[in-house]
């Protein structure tokens, strides 16, 4: 979910959709499916690492090629959003049914999950629809053997009348079959075929016969093989106006204004509104039809023990998502995350610390050696390197522990329980469940939580999602979170019990971001973004055994690294930025001291000081880098310091003037301020514009600024 390079990286840039063919002669196959069946399962299995990312052309959802072979053909297999419908009410639904009609591809293999088939055969009724070239793999057979159901695959072929497969995808020699499947389509030895026809009530058939022949003509005008003609003649007939722009660019013709096809709708209609018919109650006889007929064909061919079907599963459900119980197990959930973070960092990162900080002394000895000038080797090394070395020690340890601990809980299937408890409060606030999830991601990264927001279809709570995503802290907020609690509220030496005290109050800032969220997102939603929530499907999947060897690989190389890699690039250039304000004097005081000394009557009020507040804005383009400028302003050095311990570091903010009053305004202000540059630059790109971009830094940046004056004030007059 959410934070990989798919997501992240330029993959994420809207790009026009071109299929990449390894070879002239090579066949695309789509891959669609309802979420949650195990689809990028299937595409990772196939494709191993032959892949790239892009966006659909003008949509905002990412789509994935990439490329297998056999003995006898190689394939393009292009990954279709995840819809439980091809009716075309979202993005998702528009992307796939455009690309199965419209993108050229010679075979279409549906995923269905084997633990819900009759719910799964409604995507793939429709898609039988549109085109024959359809391959049915039934994934989960395992789990549905688990859970006593048993599905006659032979009778299901023999039914839909298209070539369907068993699979357990996450063994990959078990999608053997598919691949000789999808070579017996691409030799045609399937030309006997008879795919299952939806059989509709007598009147709407009888409508789209008279529309049929006119539509028929016009696509063999066209030469297109689809999509396939009655199709089209129910589609015409409801009036979808999303398909017929599609069908328009596709046959460069305005179809409904053809004569034959605009007096054949007239007459269908007429005859429609003959028998009580009208545009909305054909909808709805279609979409009843088609369900009826998936009812009927998953009761022919599923057999399961209903005695212990998912019986687990529900017993688990009662805890997770009740409400006595699903709110405290989140939390305690998340604080075990935290302390397991934070007592499994702390020896790895002073290892690396130390590591790094040898480096640059021999880099230091380096540039002596080779003559270097004094203010290339500080610039180098005391301001790009020494901060690079702050970033990495500090970051690298809690993220490779946090992702795949997080990661494990979303290969569990928590997550969308999570999403689930928490999509009342988000209704009370006029806003998105689906927004859960997006707040979930921003734990990692808040850049990778903005473009999480995607999912929501609403662009109205698509827009608060983004604008209240940076309450919830990312990884680069934790360190200097974690050092203030262990300084002033736990005591410096390593007492028993120190780190789950510290990850108890850890959780309790990160519970004070959540709620902050919902209070943030209820004021949008009543002023600048009025609006009713919209109501979205959020299916449950069944628990699974997470793959914890492939989840730790992809969360080091697909989500660590990438990120790390990320904030290494921006604090590089903070790095020179940070060694030119403490070396530069005016008036024999450098310019970072007066520009903190310009700040301090201001910060102050926030229950700050003039150092604090210019460290964050210096840690704007990496958070990691707060603490560190903090100890360098404080000890007048021209670059960077390391502490040996946390004592040594407490004694230097309280020699300072820091009292528990400072910690907790600054642990407040480090949790509700401006986004990182990274965020920021995110929002620009999804929103594409300037004014929700501005809206996104002024929002917690006021709201941390008007809690910490109101702490400190609250303190003064109790002190």
């Amino acid at each position: 979910m959410g934070l990989t390079i798919r997501s992240t990286g330029k993959g994420a840039v809207d790009t026009e959709l071109i299929i990449r063919k390894p070879s002239p002669d090579a066949k695309v196959a789509a891959l669609a499916g309802n979420p949650n069946v195990g689809k990028s399962t299937v595409f990772n299995n196939l494709t191993g690492m032959n892949q790239h990312t892009g966006n659909w052309p003008g949509k905002t959802v990412t789509n994935a090629q990439g490329f297998c072979s056999t003995d006898k053909y190689s394939y393009v297999l292009v990954d279709i959003p995840g819809t439980y419908s091809l009716m075309a009410h979202s993005a998702e639904e528009e992307i796939a049914r455009n690309f199965i009609c419209f993108g050229g591809a010679d075979e279409i293999i549906v995923v269905c999950d084997a633990t819900c088939l009759e719910r799964n055969l409604n995507l793939v009724l429709q898609t039988i629809e549109i085109c024959d070239e359809v391959i049915v793999c039934v994934n989960l057979m395992d789990e549905a053997k688990r859970k006593h159901i048993a599905i006659d695959i032979e009778k299901l072929e023999h039914i839909l009348g298209v070539p369907v497969v068993g699979a357990v995808a996450r063994e990959k020699k078990s999608l053997d079959g598919l691949l000789l499947r999808m070579d017996e389509m691409a030799d045609a030895q399937a030309d006997s075929r008879q795919p299952v026809k939806v059989h509709y009530p007598e009147e709407i058939e009888q409508a789209a016969e008279l529309v049929l022949p006119a539509v028929k003509e016009i696509l063999e005008r066209n030469g297109r093989k689809r999509p396939a003609a009655k199709w089209l003649a129910l589609k015409l007939l409801e009036g979808d106006t999303s398909l017929l722009e599609e069908l328009n660019k596709a046959t460069g013709t305005d179809i409904c204004k053809e004569p034959a096809v605009s007096g054949a709708l007239n007459e269908a209609r007429r005859l429609l509104e003959s028998r009580g018919i009208d545009p909305n109650t054909l909808k709805d006889k279609i979409v009843s039809t088609v369900v009826k007929q998936a009812e009927d064909i998953g009761r022919a061919v599923v057999q399961s023990k209903e005695q212990g079907y998912r019986g687990l599963d529900k017993k688990l459900d009662r805890i997770l998502t009740s409400r006595r119980t699903g709110y405290p197990v989140m939390i305690a959930l998340l604080a075990v995350i935290l302390w397991l973070t934070i007592t499994g960092a702390n020896y790895p990162s002073q290892l690396l610390s130390q590591g790094l900080f040898w480096v640059q002394d021999k880099l230091m000895e380096l540039f002596v050696h080779i003559g270097a000038p004094k203010w290339l080797t500080g610039m180098l090394v005391e301001g790009v390197y020494r901060v690079l070395a702050w970033v990495v020690s500090v970051m690298l340890p809690p993220m490779a522990i946090f992702f795949p601990l997080f990661t494990l809980l979303e290969d569990a299937g928590y997550l969308p329980r999570v999403a689930y408890n928490l999509d009342k409060p988000f209704k009370r606030c006029c806003a998105c469940g689906k927004q859960a999830l997006s707040m979930c991601m921003g734990f990692g990264c808040n850049a990778a939580g903005i473009v999480g927001c995607r999912i929501i279809d609403s662009p109205r709570e698509r827009l608060i999602a983004m604008l209240t995503n940076n309450f919830v802290p990312c990884n680069g907020r934790f360190p200097t979170l974690i050092a203030l609690i262990t300084m002033f509220f736990i005591g410096t030496k390593s007492a028993a019990g120190a780190s789950v005290i510290a990850a108890l109050m850890l959780t309790a800032a990160i519970v004070l971001g959540v709620v902050m969220t919902f209070v943030v997102s209820g004021i949008l939603s009543r002023t600048l973004l009025k609006g009713v929530p919209s109501s979205f499907t959020l299916e449950l999947p069944p628990y699974r055994r997470p793959q914890i060897g492939k989840v730790i690989v992809r969360s080091i190389f697909d989500r660590t690294l990438f990120v790390l890699g990320r904030a290494v690039v921006v604090a590089a250039p903070a790095g020179l930025v940070i060694w030119f304000l403490a070396n530069v004097d005016a008036g024999g005081v450098s310019l970072l001291a007066h520009l903190s000394d310009f700040l301090d009557p201001f910060a102050r009020l926030l229950g700050l000081d003039g150092v604090i507040l210019l460290a964050f804005i210096l840690g704007f383009p990496a958070n990691e880098i707060v603490v560190p400028i903090m100890i360098m302003a404080y000890m007048a050095q021209g670059s960077l310091l390391e502490l040996d311990s946390l004592s040594e570091m407490h004694r230097l903010f309280v020699d300072n003037g820091w009292t528990w009053v400072t910690a907790v305004c600054t642990m407040l202000f480090s949790l509700m301020h401006w986004p990182c540059s990274t965020t920021l630059l995110t929002i620009r790109k999804e929103t594409g514009g300037l004014k929700w971009t501005a809206a996104a830094f002024l929002i917690p940046t006021v709201t941390g600024m008007l809690l910490c004056f109101l702490v400190s004030r609250a303190a003064l007059l109790l002190g």
